[in-house]
């Protein structure tokens, strides 16, 4: 699986439909994380691919929040995305607005972590630290069973990402928090460039 988009064509696209650094940050993060699955998964060859789909998953969230994953394919082709990677990026709003399905390991990863994410993200703001460096997923499971934190994170789409792949819960959270452990210090410098702090 490859793309013609440059790194630096996909961010430009990401920065044009998503200003808020929340959002920013997010799609940041999860390209971070699934170049480290790509590479940790064997698909090394394709982790450029893998990233890029994670650093637009959330092209249309912003500005179109009740339409995510439907106008995305639109924002996608105006910017010169393949099919490979508009597949990738709708797939993730599977069972809550579109019906492509994750099909690739890529896709199932995706779907798997992009909430995670976030709630790795919201516990690590919480630790004195700042940081999911410190973290272990025996914590991370704490806040998981917490419903009333990181709300928005859905629980349920985390365990059927963790299905889809065959994984455990404790795989999935181990797993994701040194893929975050691997780019924070990036996704940190790449935020501070832009003129926003941890």
């Amino acid at each position: 699986m490859k793309t013609s988009l440059s790194r630096e064509q996909a961010l430009t696209l990401l920065k044009t439909y998503n200003k808020e650094p929340f959002h920013i940050r997010h799609g940041l993060t999860v390209e971070g994380v699934m170049r480290w699955y790509a590479r940790e998964l064997g698909y090394g060859e394709e982790e450029a691919f893998w990233g890029i789909v994670g650093l637009l998953h959330d092209i249309d969230f912003e500005l179109y929040p009740d339409e995510h994953c439907l106008k995305a394919p639109e924002l996608l082709r105006e910017g010169g995305a393949e099919e490979e990677v508009i597949h990738g990026v709708i797939s993730h709003g599977y069972g809550r607005r579109v019906k492509t399905a994750p099909e690739h390991e890529m896709e199932k990863v995706l779907y798997a972590v992009d909430e995670l994410t976030g709630l790795i993200w919201a516990a690590a703001k919480m630790r004195p630290s700042k940081s999911a460096k410190d973290m272990e997923a025996s914590s991370l499971k704490k806040k998981f069973k917490d419903k009333k934190f990181a709300a928005g994170c859905s629980r349920d789409v985390i365990k059927e990402g963790a299905d889809m792949l065959s994984w455990d819960l404790n795989r999935l959270f181990e797993q994701t928090i040194l893929a975050m452990r691997s780019c924070e210090d990036a996704v940190n410098e790449a935020m501070a460039a832009e003129g926003e702090g941890v």
